[in-house]
């Protein structure tokens, strides 16, 4: 078996875990703040959070000129502290949710795909967790 390149993206949120989680598991937020780029956006989202379960998060470009489904299915959840998919084409991801001092870190580790550059891949999934961030800090509880 070939070993894969692990990407691993880390953000910090000032929010407690809790909201963390919601925000990352809801499908009426994954649309709010899944997109690398302001040129895309994310207009639909399902999400079924139990280990077997799957999601499928639709990334379009606002302009109607490409789009794609990124799905999966959970191979392990642990309430607001990790989970982990297979995607479709069989690469693995886990993201870890820590709270310290009302913030929160999330890390995720994943397995690079062979089309891009793995800087690339980085910079990409940063930007996604980056917005993330900002989507969670500017919403009021």
């Amino acid at each position: 078996m070939i070993q894969s390149t692990k990407i691993n993206v880390t953000a910090i949120v000032n929010a407690p875990i809790e909201i963390v989680w919601d925000a990352w598991n809801t499908p009426s937020d994954i649309m709010q703040w899944n997109s690398a780029d302001p040129n895309w956006h994310c207009p639909a989202s399902e999400n079924d959070v139990r280990v077997n379960g799957k999601f499928k998060n639709r990334m379009e470009a606002k302009d109607g000129s490409f789009g794609f489904d990124f799905e999966g299915i959970y191979d392990k959840v642990e309430l607001f502290k990790e989970l982990a998919y297979s995607m479709n084409d069989g690469r693995k991801v886990r993201t870890v949710f820590t709270e310290k001092d009302g913030k929160t870190t999330l890390s995720t580790v994943f397995d690079a795909e062979s089309e891009n550059e793995v800087e690339v891949q980085k910079q990409g999934w940063q930007a996604i967790l980056n917005s993330f961030v900002k989507y969670v800090e500017s919403k009021k509880y």
